[in-house]
């Protein structure tokens, strides 16, 4: 950052971010994607002039987070929580997520949503957060997110010094940022997958639509299958297309797995309806088909993708 840092006026709350897979020697990997020696990162760093510009970023990223959070289907369950800020502050701001298999405790007041972890709960910490201990509730949660203020822990030593706007040298001030990606999937899967399988929200559903061709040997079918899915992707619908010569029973058993939230079932006994059965993905429940129009059901994914 000393190439692009030279004074106050190359700041205005400058960030670089990156996103790569990262090894650690973790010692006791477990619960698949959600805790591995090898995972995906983003890592985000702010450099400010001072702490005051730094805590207005800082605050700005806290909210973009929760966006995040809420936009993958898990802001009702996720809390913003204190945790140890370790040598760089007194708190670091944990994002939790609450979940039965989760390995981390929190206690959450759910009047305001904040929650502290179970690692630095003391009256201390109850009275700088005004919380009442007898109104938090003890619940497991999944750490998805973490930010936190570096201050000049770094920027000191390693002399990524500026001119201030009255001429003197002074340290950036910076801020760290983090979502681990393979974890926050994982998390996901867990949270809303079912006995049969996969449960994805439209937002990071790996497609919108799977089409069912129940029977692929009938050129009526696969001309309709065909006609579905060459519509919906110029519609920009993503589409799955399952054309094998297997069972229809074996086909929604695998669609249930992947956990695509719309499927079409296409048969022989559909092609006289006018409109299509469409099936949507619902954790817990097996959900009555639906006729509808393709040109509708373009229209209420797209209104649900933004």
């Amino acid at each position: 950052m000393q190439e692009f840092i030279q004074s106050y006026k190359d700041l205005d709350n400058m960030s670089v971010y990156q996103i790569q897979t990262k090894f650690r020697n973790e010692l006791r990997a477990k619960s698949g994607i959600m805790r591995g020696r090898e995972f995906l990162m983003k890592d985000l760093y702010s450099f400010s002039l001072n702490e005051n510009d730094h805590l207005e970023f800082y605050e700005k990223t806290k909210q973009a987070y929760f966006n995040v959070f809420k936009k993958v289907g898990l802001g009702d369950l996720t809390h913003i929580t204190f945790a140890s800020g370790g040598v760089f502050s007194k708190y670091s701001h944990e994002f939790q997520t609450v979940c039965d298999v989760g390995e981390d405790l929190i206690y959450v007041d759910e009047k305001t949503g904040l929650a502290v972890n179970k690692e630095v709960l003391n009256d201390e910490v109850l009275a700088d957060l005004k919380l009442n201990k007898n109104d938090l509730i003890e619940k497991k949660s999944i750490e998805v997110g973490n930010i936190f203020t570096l201050g000049t822990k770094f920027s000191e030593p390693l002399e990524l010094i500026i001119d201030n706007p009255d001429g003197q040298r002074t340290p950036v001030f910076m801020g760290s940022y983090g979502i681990g990606l393979g974890r926050l999937m994982g998390t996901v899967a867990e949270i809303f997958a079912d006995e049969t399988g996969l449960n994805w929200p439209i937002k990071i559903s790996p497609f919108d639509v799977h089409v069912l061709n129940l029977s692929a040997n009938d050129s009526e079918c696969t001309r309709r299958v065909e006609e579905i899915y060459k519509t919906l992707n110029e519609k920009g619908i993503e589409t799955l297309l399952d054309d094998r010569d297997v069972s229809g029973g074996v086909k929604f058993a695998d669609a249930d797995l992947i956990g695509i939230p719309y499927k079409i079932v296409i048969g022989k006994n559909s092609l006289g309806l006018g409109a299509d059965k469409v099936f949507y993905r619902r954790k817990g429940e097996t959900a009555e088909d639906t006729e509808i129009l393709l040109s509708d059901l373009i229209e209420k994914i797209s209104n649900e993708k933004k």
